[in-house]
């Protein structure tokens, strides 16, 4: 088997045919996993039981009971709670806690007989679109040691595109599934606000999470989409199957222009020109469509993000979990354990969100970030009324220097082509379009769909034809 390249459907079918077993599958990723990862960092843990859970798939399959991802070495993001398993969102804080119980989406793939490797790195508590902000060392580019393999959930997509994985999860906050799917030459999903529980997921912004498979191909991203969607009693924001868009297919794609004038390497805008003239020979119309809100998409995200920021990570003040400092009085205790324990970005983002949520700026601020979110909904919907989908790029350059973007609001503007998807809660989908060269090196870039709300089957049809086409 060449694990670099092996697809989920691919293992799925040499599975069940007997090829070779889930126990040979997971040893080889072992075997990989030990030979790579001190280079990348791309795994915090890899889990000691690994191997018992190949041995009960290949009991399952000798039974004949197997499903979709029975015997199928997956990676999770080290925010999404396995019971009995350490969980640290990558952070100090929580270094040595252990989760109670298992997120939901955890529980439908044991369910499947999934076999979870281990937990990967990230930013800390998500904040980030590099993975250099983790507490454990940043993660690497598997294609170029000395770059980012994009973020937050960085670890999980170079897990995936190092052959460390056949897929992972991520959480996808303003892009840290699609963002470094882009980066690394991947399929990443951010769905539809609702259709992925987050319960289990270590909230950061409420109104703007949703766990996401990272994947070699769009037909993988289906499949644990397919595994893990639906509602749930334990996430109030879950949906039910009833809301999942129907609509027929168009065949046309809208182009917001406007927003692509600035910020964007030419080479990234040529490839992306070129993707959208292949989808037209096969058959598909292009539309100019304008989406003026989306202009001012970032300042709001980076208001409404570090307002809910701040309130979540408000709960690890050493008292409950987590890193406890000792000090003369409980305010001592509260500034010792935040101070030790939260990154640099995180603190940035809780000040900042406290500020905008103070009660002289509360109004000027968060109230506003919030009526341009109800506006971005009202013109997106506006616009997929006539089509099946706005297509853009998902990152403006491709994958970049580690410490290259030192400056914050550089780093921010990394997302500005992904956030706008998150404060809409529409299904963003970004897929691999070809590749621009970069110190001798060929970088992945992404072409990204965003869809009407529950239309991540319109996304996964699209994307397809990309994959064909590429």
């Amino acid at each position: 088997m060449n694990i670099d390249t092996l697809s989920i459907a691919s293992a799925r079918k040499a599975l069940d045919a007997k090829e070779y077993s889930a126990r040979e599958l997971a040893e080889a990723h072992l075997n990989a996993i030990e030979h790579t990862n001190p280079e990348l960092n791309a795994y915090l843990e890899v889990f000691d039981d690994v191997r018992a859970q190949a041995d009960h798939a290949d009991e399952v399959l000798r039974r004949g009971e197997q499903k979709a991802l029975t015997g199928i070495p997956l990676a999770m993001k080290d925010n999404i709670l396995i019971q009995g398993k350490r969980v640290s969102a990558a952070s100090k804080i929580l270094e040595n806690y252990v989760a109670p119980y298992d997120a939901t989406v955890t529980k439908k793939l044991k369910a499947q007989h999934a076999i979870f490797l281990g937990r990967t790195n990230l930013d800390e508590f998500a904040m980030g679109s590099s993975t250099e902000n983790s507490a454990f060392g940043r993660t690497k580019h598997p294609l170029d040691p000395s770059r980012i393999p994009g973020g937050s959930s960085g670890g999980s997509a170079a897990a995936v595109k190092g052959g460390l994985a056949l897929g992972a999860f991520g959480s996808d906050t303003g892009g840290s599934v699609r963002q470094p799917a882009s980066l690394c030459g991947l399929v990443g999903l951010k769905p539809t606000y609702g259709t992925i529980s987050r319960y289990g997921l270590i909230a950061f912004g409420s109104s703007l999470d949703q766990i996401g498979p990272l994947t070699r191909t769009v037909e993988d991203a289906r499949i644990l989409y397919d595994a893990t969607r639906g509602a749930d009693p334990n996430d109030s924001t879950s949906v039910p199957d009833s809301f999942f868009d129907k609509r027929s297919h168009k065949k046309k794609i809208g182009v917001p222009r406007d927003l692509l004038v600035a910020g964007v390497d030419p080479d990234v805008l040529q490839l992306f020109e070129q993707q959208l003239k292949k989808l037209e020979e096969v058959g598909y119309e292009l539309a100019d469509v304008k989406l003026p809100s989306f202009t001012f998409g970032l300042a709001a995200y980076y208001i409404v993000n570090p307002a809910e920021a701040s309130a979540n990570l408000a709960r690890f003040d050493g008292i409950r979990y987590g890193l406890s400092e000792d000090g003369g009085d409980i305010t001592d205790v509260y500034f010792k354990t935040r101070g030790k324990g939260f990154g640099k970005e995180v603190r940035r983002r809780i000040l900042i969100g406290t500020y905008v949520l103070s009660a002289g700026y509360v109004d000027a601020y968060y109230r506003k970030a919030e009526q341009l979110r109800d506006v971005m909904r009202a013109e997106l919907a506006t616009v997929l009324e006539n089509v099946d989908a706005v297509a853009m790029p998902t990152s403006p350059t491709p994958a970049f220097k580690a410490g290259e973007k030192e400056d914050p609001l550089a780093m921010y503007a990394a997302d500005i082509f992904t956030v706008p998807v998150n404060l809409t809660g529409a299904p963003g989908l970004s897929v691999p379009c070809g590749s621009v060269v970069r110190d001798s090196v060929n970088l992945p870039v992404g072409f990204q769909l965003v869809g009407a709300h529950g239309g991540e089957e319109m996304l996964f049809v699209i994307a397809e034809q990309v994959e064909n086409t590429r």
